[in-house]
C-alpha cells in the first residue's frame, strides 16, 4: 500500500483549520462548532470554541442508538484474579448512567471534581464515563500511590467526591488502598465530601460511617435509573492529569472535551489502522496517559472494542501472557512501552512462548512511553512478523506527536526512530538560542504554535505556571524538554530528555545513543546511561545493564563486551568506561527507568523518593553497586 501520509500532512498544513472541522465532523454535537479555532483566548488559542457536546455520549449512547448496543465495550481480563468478564456497550451504557445518578445525589454536578484512585477494574472506567456524563471533572490517580502524593492532587484540585476500591492485587501481594485513601484525607487540608469504595472480596475493607458509601450498594440502587447526558462546550474540562512537577508541586494537565474527541477519533483510524468493531489492547493502565487515550476514551470514541488488563507482562503467570490475551480476544493491534517487551524478552529470549498460541489476527505492535531500542523493536519484528511501529508522545499531548501511521499506509523504518510528525504537529529542532539548526544536528525539540486539537490548553488553575513551563522559553514554539535531531528525510530522532545530555569534556552527548548502542549486546535485557560528575570532563558516562536470563559468561566480559560496543559505536569522545551489572533497573510503575533520580545518588546529591516508583529498595542497590565500583560520592 502507498502511503497517503504526505497528502493528508500537507493538506493539514495547507487548511489546518478545514483539517480539523472535517476531524469534528465525526463527532456528534449538541451544537456543532461553526469556529475551529479562536487565538484570542487561553495561552495559545482554543478549538472549537463554540462547539457544545459531551464525551460520554459519543463514547457510549451513539453507538447503542446506532446498533452497537450488543457489541463488547470492554473485555475485563485478569490473570491475577483469574476472572474475566465482557461488558457490551448497553451494559456499559447502563452501569454508566446507574453511577451518574450515584454521583448525582452525593451533590457531584458540572463542573465538579472527582478524584478515581482505583486498580485495573471496568468500575474504574464506568466512574470516569459518569463523570464526563454528568460534565465533572475527573482526576485518575494511579492506585497504590503513596498517601502524600493522593493528598496533594486531592488538594489541588479540591476534590468533591473520591472513587476508590478497598485494594489493588500485584503479583503475590495485595495493596490496600484504603488506609492510603484515609491517611491522604487526613493530611490535606481540602476534605472531599464523600467516598464510594468498590469492596474487592481478595480484601474487604472499614468503611467510615456517614461519609464512605459501598459501590454495589449504589449500583443496585440505582440499577435501570436514566441520566441525560449534561451539554458541555468544547472547551470545557474533561480530566485533570497530574504529572510529576520539577518542584514537587504536582502539574495538573487539563484535558478539554471538544479538541480532545476529533484528534483521538481520528488517530483510532489514522494512526493506529483500525475498524470500529476490532479489538484494541493498550496494555497500561487508566492511570497514566495512555491509560485514558487508549484504553478508555480513544477506542469507546471509534466504536472498537477494548481491554481492561489487570496483569504483568511476565509472572501472570509467564512471559506469554500477552500472546493468550491477544490470541483468545481476538486483538488487532497492541500498544504497550518498549519496557514491557525488554521484560519478556529477559524471561524469553527466543519467544519459544509465541508458538502457543494462534496469532494470526494480529496486524501491529505499537510502542511508545520511552525510546524504542532499535534491538528490542528487531527481536519483535523477527518474532512477531508483523509491523512493529514506533511512536512518540507525552501526557501533555494526549496523542501522537511523530509516528509512522499504519491507516494512511506505512512509511519505510529507520529503526531509532518514531518516524515523522502527524498532521497539527509542526515539528522543529532549535538550538538554545532558538536558531533553527541543520539536520542531523542535536537540539531542542519544539512545536510551533499552535498545538493542535487533544494538546493540553493549560494546568489546572496554573496558567502562569503553564506559560512558564512549557511557552516561556522559546517564545512562538511549545518546548517538548526532549533532544534529538530531524534527518533529511524528515524523520525525528528522539534522542533524550534535555536534562539526559551530557557534556563530556566539552562535547554535548546523548545518553539515549550510548543506550542504542549498549542494547545491540545480545546478552543485554535492558540498560540505563547516566552522566556522572567527574573533576576533569565535567561528566562522564556511566552504563547500568540486566543481562538476559540463561546467560552463562561473567559479568566481567559481558561489560567489558558493552564498553568496546560504546567506543565503536560512539567514539572514544564518549569516554565510556564503567558499566555495571544490576539484577534490576529502578523504574515508575509505567516502565520508565528513573535516571535522574540515580544520578543524584551518584552525585551525592539530596533526592526525594519518586512517587511513582515501583520498588524503592532497588534504589538502594543501585546505590550499593556505584559504591562497590567507587563511583558514588558522599552526600554534601
Amino acid at each position: 500500500m502507498t502511503s497517503n501520509y504526505q497528502a493528508v500532512y500537507d493538506g493539514w498544513r495547507k487548511d489546518p483549520a478545514g483539517f480539523w472541522m472535517d476531524q469534528a465532523s465525526a463527532i456528534d454535537w449538541f451544537e456543532a462548532p461553526k469556529t475551529a479555532f479562536d487565538s484570542a483566548i487561553g495561552a495559545y488559542g482554543r478549538w472549537f470554541p463554540d462547539g457544545v457536546t459531551n464525551t460520554c455520549y459519543n463514547c457510549l449512547d451513539r453507538h447503542v442508538a446506532s446498533g452497537r448496543g450488543d457489541q463488547a465495550a470492554i473485555i475485563h481480563d485478569s490473570p491475577i484474579t483469574g476472572t474475566k468478564r465482557t461488558l457490551s456497550y448497553s451494559e456499559m451504557l447502563a452501569d454508566v448512567e446507574a453511577f451518574a445518578g450515584a454521583l448525582s445525589d452525593r451533590g457531584v454536578t458540572k463542573g465538579d471534581r472527582v478524584v478515581i484512585y482505583m486498580p485495573m477494574v471496568p468500575e474504574a472506567l464506568v466512574a470516569m464515563l459518569a463523570c464526563a456524563r454528568l460534565g465533572a471533572v475527573h482526576s485518575v490517580v494511579f492506585g497504590g500511590f503513596a498517601a502524600s502524593e493522593l493528598a496533594s492532587r486531592i488538594e489541588d484540585c479540591q476534590a468533591k467526591l473520591v472513587v476508590s476500591a478497598s485494594c489493588g492485587i500485584e503479583p503475590g501481594r495485595i495493596v490496600a488502598y484504603k488506609p492510603l485513601l484515609d491517611a491522604a484525607i487526613e493530611q490535606s487540608s481540602y476534605k472531599p465530601e464523600a467516598v464510594i469504595v468498590l469492596q474487592r472480596d481478595e480484601h474487604r475493607c472499614d468503611m467510615i460511617a456517614g461519609r464512605d458509601f459501598d459501590y454495589h450498594a449504589l449500583m443496585q440502587a440505582n440499577a435501570g435509573r436514566k441520566v441525560a447526558c449534561t451539554p458541555v462546550q468544547a472547551t470545557d474540562p474533561l480530566y485533570i492529569l497530574y504529572t510529576s512537577g520539577t518542584t514537587g508541586q504536582p502539574k495538573g494537565v487539563v484535558r478539554d472535551n471538544g479538541g480532545h474527541m476529533a484528534a483521538l477519533h481520528w488517530s483510532m483510524h489514522a494512526i493506529y489502522g483500525v475498524k470500529p468493531g476490532e479489538v484494541f489492547w493498550a496494555a497500561s493502565d487508566i492511570g497514566w496517559v495512555v491509560g485514558h487515550s487508549y484504553i478508555v476514551y480513544a477506542p469507546l470514541l471509534h466504536g472498537n472494542t477494548t481491554i481492561v488488563f489487570e496483569g504483568k507482562p511476565v509472572g501472570t503467570p509467564d512471559a506469554g501472557t500477552f500472546w493468550r490475551v491477544i490470541a483468545e480476544h481476538g486483538v488487532s493491534v497492541l500498544f504497550t512501552a518498549p519496557t514491557a517487551f525488554r521484560a519478556i524478552r529477559k524471561e524469553d529470549p527466543k519467544g519459544s512462548l509465541i508458538a502457543d498460541y494462534d496469532m494470526s489476527g494480529f496486524r501491529a505492535l505499537f510502542l511508545a512511553g520511552e525510546r524504542a531500542d532499535p534491538d528490542t523493536i528487531q527481536w519483535a519484528e523477527r518474532l512477531l512478523q508483523v509491523p512493529v511501529i514506533d511512536h512518540w508522545w507525552q501526557t501533555e499531548t494526549g496523542w501522537t506527536i511523530a509516528g509512522n501511521p499504519m491507516g494512511l499506509g506505512l512509511l519505510p523504518v529507520k529503526h531509532g526512530s518514531p518516524a515523522v510528525p502527524m498532521p497539527g504537529y509542526d515539528v522543529q529542532v532549535i538550538d538554545d538560542e532558538g536558531h533553527p539548526v541543520p539536520a542531523g544536528t542535536l537540539g531542542n525539540i519544539v512545536v510551533k504554535l499552535p498545538l493542535p486539537p487533544g494538546c493540553l490548553p493549560t494546568l489546572w488553575n496554573a496558567d502562569a505556571r503553564f506559560s512558564e513551563s512549557y511557552l516561556a522559553e522559546f517564545p512562538g514554539y511549545y518546548k517538548t524538554a526532549d533532544a534529538g535531531f530531524i534527518d533529511d528525510d524528515g524523520y525525528l530522532f528522539i534522542m533524550a530528555r534535555t536534562d539526559d545530555i551530557i557534556n563530556v569534556a566539552g562535547h554535548r552527548l546523548s545518553t539515549g545513543g550510548m543506550e542504542e548502542a549498549v542494547s545491540g549486546h545480545p546478552d543485554v535485557a535492558e540498560c540505563a546511561v547516566i552522566g556522572i560528575a567527574d573533576s576533569m570532563k565535567g561528566q562522564v558516562p556511566a552504563g547500568f545493564i540486566v543481562i538476559n536470563s540463561g546467560v552463562d559468561r561473567s559479568d566481567e566480559d559481558v561489560e567489558k563486551e558493552v564498553v568496546k560496543l560504546v567506543r565503536d559505536k560512539i567514539g572514544p569522545v564518549a569516554a565510556f568506561k564503567n558499566v555495571m551489572v544490576v539484577k534490576r533497573l529502578p523504574k515508575t510503575r509505567s516502565g520508565k527507568i528513573l535516571r535522574a533520580t540515580m544520578q543524584k545518588i551518584a552525585d551525592g546529591e539530596g533526592w526525594k523518593m519518586p512517587a511513582t516508583i515501583d520498588d524503592p529498595a532497588i534504589l538502594d542497590e543501585i546505590g550499593d553497586v556505584l559504591a562497590k565500583r567507587g563511583l558514588k560520592k558522599n552526600e554534601a
